[in-house]
């Protein structure tokens, strides 16, 4: 397959990096410090290119994308793995535009970028990793769950409009738990799961063209009981 990774550089998109990496693909990365990207490029010379994009700076991930669409003349799978959240219970804007910025302009951009790729190829699949976050507002980071809960919705959007489409284009929805990575913030976290079973469990689920999966499974029935749980309730946990 001819794969893309945005955020390849480190967490959940290096670890899907290295297993697709492993396999007869050949991928593109995308990401912020070149540095980052240039080891993963010199593990895999063969199999890799490598451009060097931040998602909040449209023209320049527009730039690189295009770049990477023309030389491997097309894409079957677009994984959308770029985010920030950080915890801000005193309401920093600041904080809040960065996440904006990242999670909802730049994804946007990005997720509809390859929509259109898709769209004009006739076939591909379109993954973004979301997040359980987003299933209810958290008020130690408010921004962060309503972008998850934007990303979310966005993503079944995309689903309804490809069904109705014909379903050349798969859309599928990744929704991790707190997974160890430099994005797990905050004091006794619970249930924060390896890095590489999360990978192994999401490369499994994109084979499946799952339509939308929670990784690891366990955070699937934390999900369900947070998502329904009365507001009653979920306002004193």
């Amino acid at each position: 397959m001819n794969i893309v990774i945005i955020g390849a550089s480190s967490g959940i998109g290096k670890a899907l990096f290295e297993k697709y990496a492993c396999e007869d693909n050949r991928i593109g990365i995308v990401g912020r410090r070149a540095n980052l990207l240039d080891d993963l490029s010199l593990k895999y010379p063969s199999k890799t290119i490598s451009a060097k994009a931040d998602i909040t700076n449209l023209e320049e991930v527009d730039r690189a994308i295009n770049a990477l669409n023309k030389e491997m003349e097309y894409i079957d799978l677009a994984i959308l793995c770029s985010g920030i959240g950080d915890i801000n219970a005193k309401l920093d804007y600041a904080i809040e535009r960065s996440t904006i910025d990242t999670n909802v302009v730049g994804w946007t951009f990005v997720i509809d970028l390859f929509y259109h790729i898709f769209e004009q190829q006739g076939h591909g699949h379109l993954v973004a990793i979301t997040s359980v976050g987003g299933l209810r507002g958290e008020p130690m980071a408010p921004a962060y769950s309503a972008s998850k809960a934007y990303q979310i919705n966005y993503m079944e959007a995309l689903r309804k409009k490809a069904f109705k489409s014909g379903g050349h284009i798969i859309v599928t929805d990744i929704r991790p738990g707190l997974v160890d990575t430099a994005m797990a913030k905050g004091e006794g976290l619970f249930w924060v799961m390896p890095v590489e079973k999360v990978a192994n469990q999401i490369v499994a689920a994109i084979g499946k063209k799952k339509s939308k999966v929670y990784v690891t499974r366990r955070w699937h029935i934390l999900a369900i009981l947070n998502k329904y749980l009365p507001y009653c309730l979920y306002k004193r946990m």
